[in-house]
């Protein structure tokens, strides 16, 4: 039987942080384990690749049920299957979130973690390409920087938002997140830099640490209430890897919570109902499930240097000799945040401004060369929550997030359109701007765009806030990120965040993972 100190469970994002600092100790054993297999693909490795990823073996491929406030579609929803975890998938987008919502954190209960306090973990995480400050990082493992080769017509959507009245910001991660902005990534060299690449490749010559792939794990195994190890499908059935000191859960938001479920922690009605013996009865795991939807609009271009030549000869020699040019794209190069109506005390819209045609999370293509821009919900009143079907892992738990259920939702979404559609009309793109593609320049009105809006609107992928962190009684986990009821167990991933961030959730999910590495290693 193996034993370690610490299972962590998921080597994603924060997984593989919490593997790469508290293997630093050497007395310290730590086990990573991981449902899917290496991330070694030059689809991870390019950034404009990272939508070819989609609908792989790399990617969980989860499926909402059917959304209430989308017309009953099935939201896809993908998320990593691979060391690194959706890190190693995702836009690599970095924004970290807005101050008031980690003050709203600890307002709600989660002691410790206002942005005040948060704040030395975010610099600690990164290398900054412009350099420290007292916002910034320069010593962290995680390179930030600006797009190597920013595309032309990012640049006119950038002038073109503050000819509409956005002001630009330079650094939406220092004092202020309002404004107009270039986006900054998580790259190094024109590569993905990802939490693997970051965190855990400078540990894995450690004999302290093991990372075990295709490892999926079943339950976490509890005994007189203390987690002392977990199940995982062995090649000879279900093995038990035992934890001495913690089993740590990093599976992430739409995982985590299927895991604890599988344990016995969760609401007793519904463990109940699918036949799991209840070890801890909380209505809250599962709970109070948040996600970002998001609307692309797409105009025709006469702009050149758009994505649609990325695929080149020209750029494919740029990138492999240089690493540069539109492969280093994220398809996303600009933002903008704003607040849709007055009396918020932050943004509650997020602008995508893309380089590309993008529709249907890439899957659709169009023939001519376009721009996107997608208003996007960082402050959603919707709630909804994460249930077993059955008792197998293997089977994906049922999913359901309420998206645009909520009329303050809808009205901000609702001003997101009319708003991309405002800054597209402006000079600056005067001479290249072509016919809108979707929705359609015939959808007018606030009925028609509400009914567009439920035909259309997706995720962007950052399920939060399932296992959140607060007091005992109105939370799965305490600020110390152990789970109540339970010893020996916490949760470290973004399903603690009490409300999700106002922003691509990535660069918030290592700030925790910083910030609990320091808490189980008493440092």
């Amino acid at each position: 039987m193996r034993e370690y100190d610490y299972v962590i469970v998921g080597a994603g994002s924060a997984g593989c942080v919490l593997a790469g600092r508290l293997s630093e100790k050497p007395d310290v054993s730590v086990a990573l384990l991981e449902a899917g297999g290496s991330a070694r693909s030059l689809g991870v490795r390019i950034p404009a690749a990272f939508p070819k990823l989609f609908g792989t073996d790399r990617d969980w491929q989860y499926y909402s049920d059917p959304e209430p406030g989308l017309n009953d579609r099935k939201i896809y929803m993908p998320r990593g299957k691979m060391i690194g975890g959706s890190s190693s998938m995702n836009a690599m987008l970095y924004v970290r979130g807005n101050a008031e919502d980690f003050d709203g954190w600890a307002k709600a209960g989660a002691t410790g973690w206002s942005y005040d306090e948060v704040l030395p973990y975010f610099k600690r995480i990164e290398t900054f390409a412009r350099g420290g400050n007292e916002y910034r990082g320069s010593h962290g493992p995680l390179y930030v920087g600006d797009h190597r080769s920013r595309t032309p017509i990012t640049e006119q959507l950038v002038q073109a938002s503050q000819e509409a009245g956005l002001r630009f910001n330079p650094d939406y991660n220092a004092a202020h997140q309002e404004g107009v902005s270039y986006l900054q990534v998580t790259q190094k060299g024109g590569n993905r830099w990802s939490a693997a690449d970051a965190w855990l490749r400078p540990a894995k010559s450690r004999r302290n640490l093991s990372v075990l792939k295709d490892s999926m794990v079943l339950q976490v195994e509890i005994s007189g209430g203390q987690a002392t190890g977990v199940w995982v499908n062995g090649t000879n059935g279900p093995e038990l890897i035992r934890a001495r000191h913690e089993v740590i859960l990093s599976a992430g938001a739409i995982g985590t919570p299927q895991l604890l479920m599988l344990s016995g922690i969760g609401p007793a009605e519904h463990l109940h109902e699918v036949g799991v013996e209840v070890q801890v009865d909380n209505p809250h795991v599962g709970s109070h499930y948040q996600d970002h939807p998001f609307f692309l609009l797409n105009w025709e271009t006469t702009a050149k240097g758009t994505l649609a030549e990325a695929e080149s000869i020209k750029q494919l020699l740029n990138y492999a000799v240089f690493g540069k040019g539109l492969l280093t794209s994220t398809v996303a190069e600009g933002t903008a945040f704003l607040a849709t109506k007055p009396g918020l005390a932050a943004p509650d819209l997020q602008l995508h401004f893309g380089a590309a045609y993008f529709h249907n999370h890439g899957f659709d293509t169009y023939p001519k060369p376009a721009f996107a821009i997608a208003p996007t919900l960082v402050a959603p009143q919707s709630r909804g929550e994460i249930r077993l079907r059955t008792t197998d892992a293997a089977d994906h738990p049922s999913i359901v997030g309420n998206h645009l259920t909520e009329k303050a939702d809808v009205d901000a979404m609702v001003a997101g359109v009319e708003l991309a559609r405002e800054i597209v009309a402006q000079q600056a793109l005067a001479g290249v701007r072509g016919i809108e593609i979707h929705p359609g320049s015939q959808i007018k009105g606030r009925a028609a765009i509400e009914k567009s809006l439920r035909e259309e609107t997706e995720l962007i992928y950052h399920p939060t806030s399932t296992a959140r962190m607060g007091a005992p009684g109105d939370s799965v986990v305490g600020p110390d990120l152990r789970v109540h009821g339970v010893t020996g167990l916490r949760v470290v991933d973004a399903s603690v965040f009490p409300t999700i961030p106002r922003g691509n959730t990535n660069a918030a999910t290592y700030m925790v993972a910083e910030k609990a590495s320091d808490m189980i290693a008493g440092r």
